[in-house]
This record gives C-alpha cells, sequence and structure tokens, in this order.
C-alpha cells in the first residue's frame, strides 16, 4: 500500500463518518423541533394562553424561535396564533378589540348599575393616607372625568393606544411599580372560571396584571356576555377577584362565591 492509497483510504473513512453524524443531527433536530413545540404547547394550554416573551423565558429561545415555533403549531391546528403570542383553539375566544365608541351605547342601563355599584365601594382614604380619595388609571376618558368631578387623579404615562384610549407599555408599568392600592376596578373582554380574565392585547393585559398584584382588593366589573369567553392575554386569576355584574346567563356560575349580580 502505497502513502497515496492510505490517504486516499483515511479521507473516506471520514466522509463515511461525517455521512452517519449528518444524519443522526437531522434526527437529532428533528426531535428537539417537536420536544419544543410540546414544550410551547404545554405552557399556552396551561394558562391558556402566553405571549412570546413569557415562551422565551420560559424555554430558553430566541423571539424568531418563538415566533416560527407559533406559526408552525398555528398551521398544524395545535394551538392559535394570535397578535404577541397564542392561546389555546377554542370557539369562545375573540382576539378584535372594540373601539372606545363602539362600547359607548353598549347595555347602558347595565353598564349604569355595575358603576353605581362600584361607586359604593369607594370609601375615605381609599388611597394612601390622603383624607379624600386619589384615583390612579391608565384610560384617558376616566382621568378626564375623575379630575373634572373634583377628585384627585393621576394617570399614568407611556404609549397611548387609540383603540381603548388607554395608556399601556413598558413606562405605565414602571410607574405602577411604586403605587399601592386598596381598592381597584378592571374591564375585561372574557370571563373564564379556569383561564380567568383576558383581553385582546399583551400590552394592555401586561399593565392591568401589574396594578392587580398592588392592589389589596380587586373587582372586575362585566356584563353576561363576557362569561365563559376567552380572549388572547390572561391578565388576571378568576378564584381572586370579585366580579360586578347585572345578571348570570351561564348557570355553571351561579354558585361561584365571588360574583356580585347587581340588580
Amino acid at each position: 500500500m502505497t502513502e497515496g492509497d492510505s490517504i486516499i483510504q483515511i479521507k473516506k473513512t471520514k466522509k463515511s463518518i461525517s455521512g452517519k453524524s449528518s444524519q443522526k443531527m437531522k434526527w437529532s433536530d428533528e426531535m428537539l423541533t417537536e420536544e419544543r413545540l410540546q414544550g410551547i404547547e404545554r405552557i399556552v394550554k396551561e394558562k391558556g394562553s402566553a405571549s412570546i416573551p413569557e415562551l422565551m423565558e420560559r424555554m430558553g429561545i430566541s423571539e424568531s424561535t418563538a415566533r416560527r415555533d407559533l406559526t408552525l403549531l398555528d398551521k398544524q391546528g395545535r394551538l392559535q396564533k394570535v397578535r404577541g403570542g397564542a392561546m389555546i383553539i377554542s370557539d369562545v375566544y375573540s382576539t378584535k378589540e372594540d373601539t372606545v365608541l363602539q362600547k359607548k351605547d353598549r347595555n347602558l342601563e347595565d353598564h349604569g348599575q355595575r358603576k353605581k355599584y362600584a361607586a359604593s365601594l369607594i370609601e375615605p382614604n381609599d388611597y394612601l393616607t390622603e383624607k379624600d380619595i386619589t384615583f390612579v388609571t391608565n384610560a384617558v376618558s376616566h382621568a378626564r372625568k375623575l379630575s373634572m368631578a373634583g377628585y384627585t387623579t393621576y394617570i399614568l404615562g407611556g404609549e397611548f393606544k387609540a383603540t381603548t384610549e388607554a395608556i399601556v407599555g413598558d413606562e405605565a408599568i414602571e410607574s405602577l411599580q411604586k403605587y399601592n392600592f386598596t381598592k381597584g376596578f378592571w374591564g375585561t373582554n372574557g370571563v373564564h372560571q379556569k383561564l380567568g380574565f383576558s383581553t385582546p392585547d399583551v400590552k394592555e393585559a401586561k399593565v392591568k396584571e401589574v396594578a392587580m398584584k398592588h392592589c389589596a382588593k380587586r373587582y372586575v366589573l362585566c356584563d353576561s356576555s363576557k362569561f365563559s369567553q376567552i380572549s388572547c392575554v390572561k391578565f388576571g386569576e378568576f378564584a381572586k377577584t370579585c366580579i360586578i355584574t347585572t345578571q348570570i346567563l351561564d348557570e355553571s356560575y351561579r354558585q361561584c362565591d365571588n360574583i356580585i349580580e347587581v340588580k
């Protein structure tokens, strides 16, 4: 055997080993991808929904990988990809947020009853140690009405969301960190016993979630159409919040002791 033959044989051996290694790596990648998809699917099903940042943190993956995996899971019919994340597939979910004008004339009588009852829950010294009641809100319309009524009112800074006329984003969340509230009131797009309260927008959900964590007593105001509904992003736990509504049509909620039915 010549030196040249020896070199040729070595090269062939390396090529053969390299080929087997590539095949194993391909199989390994496929297995890892499916394991990752299953992990994402499990996280979303735990809460009913999950944001891309949450999936990135819990799975230890990049934003591009999270988005690519969600697109694949959506195509496979395993999850519903929505703006900013994903949610479980359901026939009772909504991904669209109505504008303030669209909501304004809806269920006016019921809405008025809920607001009156909520107002009756507010007592003197309900914020910090000031003698008069002080309000903090991320809703521009609420801030205007409260201020015009003579209340001391603070509005959060941050990104203005035109659809709901609310302040959202990182700056709003940072502003919330310094407050401790006695009572808090929120609207919701969906109420579900297992999946909690939800809304279509990730940024708005995050502001609500942080505000709830800084609040001693939590109240969600909603009409009967919101029960058993699921929107894109969860912001609060069902059992940890009192719900104010005017009518309970879904019998499965009638035994819940955290729901106040205002007549």
